[in-house]
């Protein structure tokens, strides 16, 4: 009896297990009943796909969710199979992670239209919430703000308790006062306080934020977002103020490189030089040379190559400029309409020397990785190539002023400006000093060109460009002086950048340029006066 019983439980036993093992392959889990939704074609089914997969905690739910971003997901209607594309090409199936051969001939890309693609990024920003790395977890709050998906709200509770660094804790404050503001159970307060939060951001996104929120609102957050909305665009207003005098500033600076040795041949020598913007593309064209050889030869030096290039520059356009001086400037002395017309005709001709060695087409000058890049001052962005020409500008204004102070070169050279013939009279070469400033002058144009090649195309006609507004700031500060030169260049650099946005960049010009008609009617020595030998004559 007793072994019958147990024959009969033996049997029982094997039953089930017989059935369980047919049983399971026909059984999904809860992970791959979501994966599945995508192959309904269905864009209701794929955004509860989306939500199910990204809250399952699967480790194939990142590839899954950025495959679907990419492209790269593919669904069989007739399998419900879903597959993932790597990126090297290989598949997988997105329910398990196995090894797939091919792609069945029906499978079709899961469709996306633009609510699920704002979806896509608050799942995929939602899941790099705990990551390790500060950088993702910084760029998911920010995707979060932007999406303000509800169901990543634990989340970013979670991240935010457990979030240590000062910048992406207040990140994460910001991305859950998004959600709370579009949260439909959210308490009159709980979203006071988060428009507070977004408030206090004050930037374009938070701007766009408040404007969605809607006027359905309660008329207490009503009028609190109404007025947190004033309050931003009022700071914003400031801040494009405050962007605009930067741009100017940097204008100024590419001005006053240009300008300043322009201001020394035209106050000493009284030469109008046109041929001035072919010494600053010399110095754009040195650089490329030098990077052309520091690439194909010593390519760790590449960070150096500006300061290589700085001195290369200088002795390059400085040594042009003495030989133009010795064989053409200094038979024209004392007639400037024809100085104009000779150093016009000699930047056609530097132009197309240029043209025949290199050729007419832009040529690539790199930024050294200390010139790359950018950082954000309260709601304005300074590029680092900006900052450095403006600091390097400053710093060749201050080095020329201690030369002409302090040095025998600039004692004469001062002399010759103020008195020429009793310079003569006392002993001072002034054919030798004209030789010179003119090289002076030519050389700061090429360092000038070093600092363009930064931040302009590298061209044969790069100096054209300058040309018009260095003899504009020349002439509005004061022939000479370079004082006059500094405040001429920073002047007109902000005053072209206010005035860009009202009239527009060519008006803008046109109106700078009447401005400056009209005042050197009243003050035909511009802003600071220097008696000098072209004043004399």
């Amino acid at each position: 009896m007793f072994a019958n019983c147990l024959d009969r439980l033996r049997a029982l036993l094997l039953s089930v297990l017989l059935l369980s093992c047919f049983a399971l392959p026909a059984l999904a889990g809860p992970f791959e009943d979501s994966v599945a939704k995508f192959a309904n074609d269905e864009f209701s089914d794929t955004e509860a796909a989306i939500g199910e997969v990204a809250s399952s905690g699967n480790p194939l739910a990142s590839p899954i969710i950025s495959a679907l971003q990419d492209g790269r997901l593919s669904a069989d209607p007739d399998s419900k199979k879903v597959f993932i594309t790597k990126t090297d090409g290989s598949i997988i199936d997105a329910a398990t992670g196995a090894a797939v051969d091919k792609l069945p001939d029906n499978a079709a890309a899961v469709r996306l239209n633009n609510r699920l693609r704002r979806t896509v990024e608050a799942a995929l920003g939602g899941l790099t919430l705990l990551s390790p790395d500060p950088a993702k977890r910084l760029a998911a709050a920010q995707s979060v703000f932007k999406s303000h998906e509800e169901s990543l709200l634990p989340t970013v509770d979670n991240a935010l308790a457990k979030e240590t660094v000062k910048s992406i804790k207040q990140a994460f404050a910001e991305a859950r006062a998004a959600i709370i503001l579009f949260k439909s159970d959210a308490t009159d307060s709980d979203k006071l306080d988060a428009i507070a939060v977004v408030k206090s951001r004050g930037d374009q996104e938070a701007l766009a934020l408040l404007s969605d929120l809607g006027t359905d609102q309660p008329p207490l957050v009503a009028k609190a977002a109404a007025s947190a909305i004033s309050s931003i665009q009022s700071n914003l207003a400031m801040w494009s103020m405050v962007q605009n005098a930067w741009y100017g500033l940097s204008l100024g600076s590419v001005l006053l490189l240009a300008a300043i040795g322009l201001a020394i041949t035209f106050g000493v020598m009284g030469v109008i030089n046109m041929a001035h913007g072919e010494m600053v593309m010399l110095g754009a064209y040195t650089t490329f040379v030098v990077q052309e050889v520091i690439r194909a030869r010593y390519p760790g030096l590449f960070d150096y190559s500006l300061l290589i290039a700085v001195p290369l520059a200088f002795v390059v356009a400085g040594a042009v400029g003495v030989v133009i001086e010795r064989t053409i400037i200094r038979f024209l002395y004392g007639r400037p309409l024809e100085t104009l017309l000779a150093t016009w005709g000699l930047s056609l001709v530097l132009q197309q020397a240029v043209r025949t060695l290199f050729g007419p087409t832009n040529r690539e000058v790199g930024n050294p990785s200390w010139m790359s890049g950018a950082f954000d001052l309260g709601q304005i962005t300074i590029t680092y190539n900006r900052l450095w020409i403006l600091c390097f500008t400053l710093a060749v204004f201050a080095i020329l002023l201690a030369m002409l102070r302090y040095t025998a070169l600039g004692l004469e050279m001062r002399a010759v400006t103020q008195n020429r013939r009793m310079a003569a009279s006392m002993g001072i070469a002034t054919s030798r000093v004209d030789a010179l400033t003119f090289g002076l002058g030519s050389g700061i144009a090429g360092i000038a060109g070093v600092a363009l090649s930064q931040i302009d195309n590298v061209s044969p006609n790069l100096g054209q460009s300058y040309i018009i507004d260095s003899f504009m700031v020349v002439v509005f500060g004061g022939v000479g002086n370079l004082w006059g030169t500094l405040v001429g260049a920073f002047t007109l650099g902000i005053a072209n950048k206010f005035l860009e946005p009202v009239a527009g960049a060519v008006l803008g010009k046109i109106a700078i340029l009447v401005l400056i008609i009209l005042f050197i009617q009243k003050r035909p020595r511009g802003l600071f006066a220097l008696k000098g030998r072209a004043v004399e004559a």
